[in-house]
């Protein structure tokens, strides 16, 4: 299955950035499309951004889309989650993925995705 390890969560005031990055091993990266997916402690996991594999497509939430953006780097075999004007509900654990099939382009829904990172928090403060 491969391992992803997320790093770059931390502590940001309102109106401030942050950037999540998610090394991966495992399988060939750029076979594979990625996503980006956060849970609040009341809530199930819910999509945040996806990424094909080759990079060219991307999909955001509407609850980020114009403040988050989602890239990769495949010689790096990192997904990245650029994080602007964040929010207090922007607070959540946030966890990349890596899509179950290689032929799927983007992905939204848990069940399309098959390896998951240890999750890394991300507080927003007043």
């Amino acid at each position: 299955q491969g391992q992803l390890v997320e790093s770059g969560g931390g502590v940001a005031q309102a109106g401030g950035s942050l950037k999540l990055s998610c090394k991966a091993s495992g399988r060939t990266f750029s076979d594979y499309c990625m996503g980006w997916f956060r849970q609040y402690p009341w809530k199930e996991r819910e999509f945040v951004a996806t990424v094909s594999p080759k990079g060219g497509v991307t999909l955001e939430a509407d609850s980020v889309k114009g403040r988050f953006t989602i890239s990769r780097d495949n010689a790096e075999e990192t997904v990245f989650l650029h994080m602007n004007n964040l929010q207090l509900d922007d607070t959540a654990v946030y966890y990349c993925a890596r899509c179950r099939d290689s032929g799927t382009v983007i992905a939204r829904q848990e069940w399309q995705y098959s390896s998951w990172g240890q999750g890394t928090q991300v507080t927003v403060s007043s």
